[in-house]
């Protein structure tokens, strides 16, 4: 398609809370870290590759007897969220504005652990008993 001359009705979406296709045989509580698969489906957060970092499950949602996308996830996103500091790799003020990654669906690292974590979002603060994460 070429670029237009025109004005467009472009149409949108509020991207704050999006619902996602879950990938098979997971379960994703409230509340937690959630990252999309690199086939594009949500998974909990995890130590791995391939990962993208979604946001926080707004509700809990069981497929772990369903296919991919037998149901799907709403997920926030667009706000800081308080994930764990991981103890052996911890988050520090030095961090902010920098990206942290992806430990398990309730904590960040401050490293890639030698290229085994996804990054996660951006640190915005680090609290004494969390790392604030957009």
């Amino acid at each position: 398609m070429s670029a237009t001359t025109q004005d467009r009705n472009t149409p949108l979406k509020d991207g704050e809370l999006i619902v996602v296709p879950v990938a098979a045989g997971v379960k994703i509580p409230a509340g937690t870290l959630v990252a999309a698969s690199a086939s594009g489906f949500a998974t909990p957060g995890a130590t791995a590759t391939g990962l993208a970092y979604l946001g926080m499950a707004d509700a809990c949602v069981d497929n772990t007897a369903g296919a991919d996308g037998a149901v799907s996830v709403p997920v926030r996103r667009g706000k800081a969220f308080k994930w764990a500091n991981d103890g052996g790799d911890p988050v520090t003020q030095a961090s902010l504005g920098r990206p942290c990654f992806i430990v398990d669906n309730q904590t960040v690292a401050k490293s890639n652990g030698a290229n085994t974590r996804s990054q996660a979002g951006i640190v915005v603060a680090v609290d004494a008993d969390g790392v604030w994460v957009i």
